[in-house]
């Protein structure tokens, strides 16, 4: 027996002294191979490195895209999912019709796809810094750009003739905020299309991210009026499906004959923009089909209505004619009854989808729009003036740097409008902030360089294209002035949110060229001193 036992001991202690044999050989050889691919992509040129940083981004997000899409999925229980179930037990609080925030059912957030890449939390964050929640932190993996590093790539290149006269420049650590290159980054110059940014984060801040604009039909007695709510994006198709639900209402109340008439009183002060009239913005109204568009487009400039409600209601009239009903005259700009009942209402996408579209397209009327809903969020008039004191009262309480701005529209085009390149910058930490789902939009709604928005034909050539894929930012273009603000990643895995801010460029396209190659060498800069560096 004793012989049995001896002999299983040796044996299984030969097996032992294999595995281990075997296991180390596995490591070493790792840790040979590991060394290797480090000593290759050192050696690799930096497209080789960006096409291998592209690769690896594209397959994390669609890992990303696939576990938000079984999470939407399932748990599947009887042939209905346990979601399903939950959100229709929760309907008896409230139809949730208006979607606005404090009314209706909860709602899920927007996934963390960007969470990664957001601040990291600290125990004193305010509300214009990274939060605290949860005692949820995620440790740095990556040391950010050192100062100093940073200083010597982009300094030589902010110094550039093509930008012009006026340079200013942020560049902050997304992950902690701090400033990491600074070029009057609190001075306050002419932001052109990155105002939307402010715009942006105002509107879903005070709205909501899930808020709809409705539209609505009302009728009391023989007239019937097309209320205006602020949707610039409303389509033909929607005008008619607000007719024909009309019609119906109609029929149900025996009534045949109808006058038209339309409600723009939403809105106060004047309808045209400054620059208007002008193929970049239609008169801001909050009743218009299109936004006002008379050549089928949906972004970029376009010739459009002389009067874009009275247009949206004839061709809701025309729509109940073709339902049926009989319409008299044409219809009449007036202010629907207090005792109006209702008869159909359309309500817009969620307002974190019209943040996309405005900051991809650049898109001028979303932006007055959503700086109007600001205004009506916070009390004050529906107007340029108070949309601009809304905007500013909200980024001042999330206590962002404010001092010296002005807000005179919600697009960018007035040329007094004025911020930092320091608020911009804070304004894209807080969108990535993991925190602040309800953000999240400012982010994704960004141009991709080279490849969506009006950074689709931008960041070619040599100087240029290390950024294409790497870079998303919003573009602020007016004559003599040239911006721009957004994110990158950097060559070693980190997160930077920037701003460049440029005046009295002599050529466009040249301030442009420079402005993509700063973003690009960011993108393609691990920035950090040597080891040995004094």
């Amino acid at each position: 027996m004793h012989d049995a036992v001896a002999k299983v001991r040796d044996t299984a202690n030969r097996a032992y002294g294999s595995a281990s044999r075997t296991a180390r050989r596995v490591r070493g050889r790792a840790r040979s191979c590991a060394r290797a691919a480090g000593r290759r992509w050192r050696a690799a040129a930096p497209q080789q490195r960006q096409t291998v940083r592209l690769s690896a981004a594209s397959a994390a997000l669609g890992l990303v895209v696939a576990l938000v899409a079984v999470a939407a999925a399932g748990p599947w229980d009887s042939g209905q999912r346990t979601a399903e179930r939950v959100w229709a037990a929760r309907q008896g609080a409230g139809s949730g019709g208006d979607h606005t925030p404090g009314g209706g059912p909860a709602v899920l957030t927007a996934p963390q796809v960007l969470a990664a890449a957001g601040p990291t939390a600290r125990r004193d964050g305010g509300e214009g810094g990274p939060q605290s929640g949860s005692g949820v932190t995620r440790p740095e993996q990556v040391p950010p750009p050192t100062a100093s590093a940073l200083a010597d790539t982009l300094e030589p290149l902010i110094e550039d003739g093509a930008l012009g006269t006026v340079r200013h420049a942020s560049v902050v650590d997304a992950v902690t905020g701090r400033q990491l290159f600074s070029k009057g980054a609190f001075e306050v110059s002419a932001p052109a299309s990155t105002v939307k940014l402010a715009t942006a984060v105002a509107a879903l801040k005070a709205r909501g991210d899930t808020y709809r604009i409705a539209t609505r039909a009302v009728g009391t007695g023989d007239r019937v009026t097309l209320v205006g709510g602020g949707d610039p994006t409303l389509t033909e198709g929607q005008v008619e499906d607000l007719a024909e639900e009309a019609a119906r209402a109609l029929e149900k109340k025996g009534v045949e004959d109808v006058r038209v008439r339309y409600d723009t009183s939403l809105y106060e002060g004047s309808e045209q923009h400054p620059i208007a009239p002008n193929e970049n913005i239609a008169r801001v109204t909050p009743l218009m089909v299109q936004e006002g568009r008379s050549d089928g487009s949906d972004h970029g400039p376009a010739p459009r209505a002389a009067d874009p409600a009275r247009e949206a209601a004839a061709l809701f009239a025309d729509r109940l004619r073709d339902a049926g009903v009989t319409v008299e005259g044409e219809p009449k700009k007036r202010t629907a009854a207090q005792e109006a009942h209702p008869l159909a209402v359309h309500r817009s996408q969620p307002l974190s989808a019209l943040v996309e579209r405005m900051l991809t397209n650049s898109d001028n009327d979303i932006a007055e729009a959503l700086a109007r809903q600001t205004a009506l969020a916070e009390g004050a008039d529906a107007s340029f003036a108070g949309a601009g004191r809304a905007v500013e009262g909200i980024l001042e309480r999330l206590g962002l740097p404010v001092e010296g701005a002005r807000f005179e529209d919600g697009s960018g085009l007035d040329r007094g409008d004025r911020v930092s390149p320091a608020l911009l910058t804070r304004l894209l930490t807080l969108a990535a902030d993991p925190h602040r789902p309800g953000l999240r939009t400012v982010l994704t709604g960004l141009p991709v360089a080279g490849f969506s928005g009006t950074l689709d034909d931008r960041y070619g050539g040599e100087r240029g294209g290390p950024g294409a894929g790497l870079v998303r930012a919003k573009t602020g273009t007016l004559t003599g002035v040239n911006t721009l603000a957004g994110t990158v990643v950097d060559a070693d895995g980190r997160m930077l949110a920037f701003a460049f801010m440029t005046s009295g460029a002599p050529g466009a396209d040249a301030a442009e060229k420079s402005l993509d190659r700063m973003a690009s060498t960011l993108a393609n800069c691990g920035c950090r001193d040597s080891p040995s560096a004094g």
